[in-house]
């Protein structure tokens, strides 16, 4: 049967949700804490037994070896503390155990010590909690809501409370106390008052962990989500991509009859856009424009203003493709990564005409006039209002098209112009400039992080010679004197030793890469040519090897020079001098005597057709 201790031990384990060695450790703080009290004396030495079945209790106390005692508290005599330790002297310490026990302790000491244990309980309970939901940020829970105070809805999570910030909320949502609710952990901080569990319904991983619940195929691995934008309450574009061949990825997302989706739509009250990832940014974009018609999409990945795409859309599709308030154009923008200008194919061939005249498009008239004079003429018609024919609208596609194609090809020329200008500016530079942090020049916190977005020092110095203009920008937040002393900064910059073998490091890492790469090129020609040579080897009368050990004279390799051509052996040919392989395919070279140089020269076959070896290459 068990103890009333060993009872009331294990309902507090339970009903805490704690360890049976936690609420032991503070029933003995708790009675340490007791015995100090109670004694008076905060800095002697105490030690609490605990048999957690009986509940029986030992405090042992740290005295002092005298043949006198004056204070029992802290001086035992001899006889009494070799019963504790047989080696105990005069002047020893020695740990005693206290006679009574706890039943000794007054009223003010029992106070101390529940207090004690409820504290140490608390801070058991927080350290739990804290633990736990720690481990589980960046995934979703259930609540009920509490209450909702200035805006932040109290919710409800069993043992634990978390707080739904305003920004956290989805704006188009009305939430009431005692409503059940999913959100998404986004972080967990330890306060005085306990942990503190922020959670939204709002946050972007939101929507991903809720398709991964929804999806199996996200969940297993077969489609992967490459990114999300996502506009709480009014909008979402997810990228997905399949893993697995034979997969669709949108369909997996979307579900028979969109049961999949459509769950995750009630739950967000969203519109949600399901979009196939591709690695051709041409492709991605267009599909992110989604459900707009795209005529076009001109890239131009310009590197002191970064990545534009301009897309031409049929007249009638351009306010789908910009959205309410530009809502689809922005979460386009937002899940490609590219800035994203939209024009009508008329818009388009508007602007190509006034500059028709002019580099580069000045060309187009002398090499397609019927096509700028159809155009112009079908242009003039839709202006006096008149019904232009969908054949006439691909025309002026068409000839959009052709504009942007040609203004492509001067981007692109001015694009690797400018990137080797760049390139010869930064060979100036010293390439342990790029593995120093920002934060190792010596300017005011403000300066600094606006610096950031430029990852490392040698990036500033690069841009302040080649694109001031961007390092303007970059401090217009900054106090005034920010660019000077920026500029004093630089000057006075010293590399550590750290940051120069962080780049011969580099520098060494990209040498053996492309060494590798070049190994790996020739070692694919060779193995292309050998297999091309031995494709032809079918009927070819086999070669007479010359005898081992012997050297054929030069007048013998004249005589035997139409029948005789030994193969050359390498110190990696496979083939040994029987004929026979080890493993790999001979290469087609042989020993033959020139009489120009006169000497023996090696010459390498070269195949001109299925059975045609007769030419020989030196």
């Amino acid at each position: 049967m068990k103890s009333e201790f060993e009872v009331a031990f294990n309902e507090i384990s339970q009903l805490r949700e704690l360890s049976r060695d936690v609420v032991l450790d503070a029933l003995r703080t708790a009675l340490v804490s007791a015995y100090k009290r109670d004694v008076g004396l905060q800095s002697q030495h105490v030690e609490v037994n605990i048999d957690p079945n009986s509940g029986r209790t030992r405090i042992f106390v740290e005295k002092e070896v005298v043949d006198d005692v004056q204070d029992d508290r802290t001086e035992v005599l001899l006889e009494n503390a070799r019963y504790f330790d047989q080696n105990a002297n005069y002047g020893d310490m020695v740990m005693v155990q206290l006679e009574g026990s706890t039943k000794r302790f007054g009223r003010i000491a029992a106070q101390t010590a529940k207090q004690v244990v409820l504290q140490k309980i608390r801070e058991a309970e927080r350290k739990t909690l804290l633990d736990e939901y720690k481990d589980r940020e960046g995934d979703l829970v259930h609540g009920t809501v509490q209450s909702i105070n200035g805006g932040v809805v109290t919710i409800s999570l069993g043992r634990a409370e978390a707080i739904m910030p305003k920004k956290e909320q989805i704006p188009s949502e009305k939430i009431k106390p005692h409503d059940k609710v999913r959100a998404y952990i986004v972080k967990v901080e330890d306060t005085n008052r306990g942990p503190q569990i922020v959670v939204s319904r709002s946050h972007r991983n939101m929507l991903r962990r809720l398709l991964e619940y929804e999806v199996p195929e996200i969940f297993n691995g077969q489609v992967e989500i490459k990114n999300i934008a996502r506009e709480a309450g009014g909008r979402s574009k997810v990228a997905v991509a399949a893993l697995q061949e034979g997969i669709d990825p949108v369909g997996a997302c979307v579900g028979q009859r969109g049961i999949r989706i459509q769950n995750i739509v009630t739950e967000l009250h969203e519109k949600i856009d399901v979009i196939e990832w591709s690695p051709n940014h041409e492709s991605f974009i267009a599909k992110a424009l989604s459900p707009a018609r795209v005529s076009g999409v001109y890239l131009n990945d310009d590197p002191d203003e970064g990545r534009t795409a301009l897309v031409i859309v049929p007249e009638d599709q351009l306010s789908l493709a910009i959205g309410r308030e530009g809502q689809n154009a922005r979460l386009a923008a937002k899940l490609t990564g590219w800035r994203i200008d939209i024009k009508s194919v008329p818009e388009a061939v508007i602007e190509a005409l006034e500059a028709i005249d002019r580099p580069p498009l000045n060309t187009i008239s002398d090499q397609y006039p019927e096509m700028v004079n159809d155009v112009r003429r079908i242009m003039a018609k839709r202006e006096m209002a008149k019904t232009v024919m969908a054949e006439e609208f691909n025309a002026l596609a068409k000839f959009a098209d052709l504009v942007q194609r040609r203004i492509q090809q001067v981007q692109e020329q001015r694009r690797k112009d400018r990137l080797a200008e760049i390139a010869a500016v930064k060979s100036t530079l010293p390439a342990a400039a790029f593995h120093m942090s920002v934060d190792q020049l010596e300017l005011p916190d403000a300066v600094i992080d606006t610096l950031r977005p430029f990852n490392n020092v040698g990036e500033v110095m690069l841009r302040f010679l080649v694109d001031e203009a961007r390092i303007k920008n970059a401090l217009r937040d900054a106090p005034a004197n920010a660019l000077k002393q920026l500029q004093d900064a630089l000057d006075r910059l010293i590399i550590p030793q750290e940051a120069y073998a962080a780049a011969e490091a580099e520098e060494l890492a990209a040498q053996q890469a492309a060494e590798a790469a070049a190994a790996a090129e020739a070692g694919e020609e060779d193995h292309a040519a050998l297999e091309a040579g031995l494709s032809a080897d079918d009927g070819h009368q086999p070669q007479t090897e010359p005898a081992r050990g012997k050297r054929p004279s030069i007048g013998a390799a004249q005589e035997a020079e139409p029948d005789f051509a030994p193969t050359f052996q390498d110190a990696d040919d496979p083939t040994d001098l029987t004929g026979k392989k080890k493993g790999k395919k001979k290469k087609g070279r042989q020993l033959i005597y020139d009489e120009d140089r006169g000497g023996m020269v090696v010459k390498r076959q070269r195949k001109h057709g299925r059975s045609d070896w007769e030419e020989w290459d030196e």
